[in-house]
């Protein structure tokens, strides 16, 4: 695995969620894309959520935020400015960009629970989140490894025959999501700072 692989935090930190699954394709509901059906259980899907005052596009836009606490960094990544200088609206990217040097030390311990965050505030705030969810029960949810040519990474599953598998984290938790209504999680006392930076430079 590599330095800044997702898996290698997972294994570590969180064994609860290591581990291969096996769905029967038949009783799942499996999404990748934003504009497909179920598409709105993507980190990706347009889904305003506003935290302590500050608007997020989406879940995937506030957990990739929470990867960062200083102050020029997270400004930059907030305004859609690559490490290289450039425009870019993917947030993920934009990310990704500085991560190899900026990321918080402690990203790896807290991954989890960041993503747990944002998805419970996407539930709290999207009734077409919630009532989606509900619309699921008695399917596996599955979230679709974007690349076929690739393994499925921690977060997904593929298509192996009459059944998905692989980690499919961001199914497991949106399916503890929708069964229990919340996601236990527990973040640095530090860990929404950048959203004070965000808010003194609007």
């Amino acid at each position: 695995m590599s330095k800044h692989s997702v898996a290698q935090f997972i294994q570590t930190n969180y064994p609860e969620y290591w581990g291969i699954s096996s769905y029967p394709a038949e009783e799942c509901a499996v999404f990748c894309s934003t504009h497909e059906q179920w598409g709105i259980f993507s980190n990706m899907a347009a889904s305003p959520i506003v935290v302590e005052g500050v608007l997020f596009k989406s879940c995937e836009h506030l957990f990739q935020m929470m990867k960062f606490k200083e102050q020029d960094i997270v400004l930059r990544v907030w305004r859609g400015i690559t490490s290289a200088g450039k425009s870019c609206a993917n947030i993920k990217m934009t990310a990704k960009s500085y991560e190899p040097t900026y990321r918080r030390e402690d990203w790896g311990a807290m991954i989890v629970d960041a993503i747990k965050f944002a998805m419970v505030q996407k539930y709290n705030e999207c009734e077409h989140f919630r009532n989606e969810l509900n619309r699921s029960r008695g399917k596996y949810i599955v979230e679709k490894q974007a690349n076929p040519n690739k393994h499925a990474d921690a977060w997904s599953a593929k298509l192996e025959g009459e059944h998905w598998v692989g980690p499919n984290l961001t199914g497991r938790l949106l399916m503890e999501l929708r069964d229990n209504g919340t996601l236990r999680y527990s973040l640095p006392a530090d860990a929404l700072e950048f959203i004070d930076i965000i808010k003194q430079n609007l």
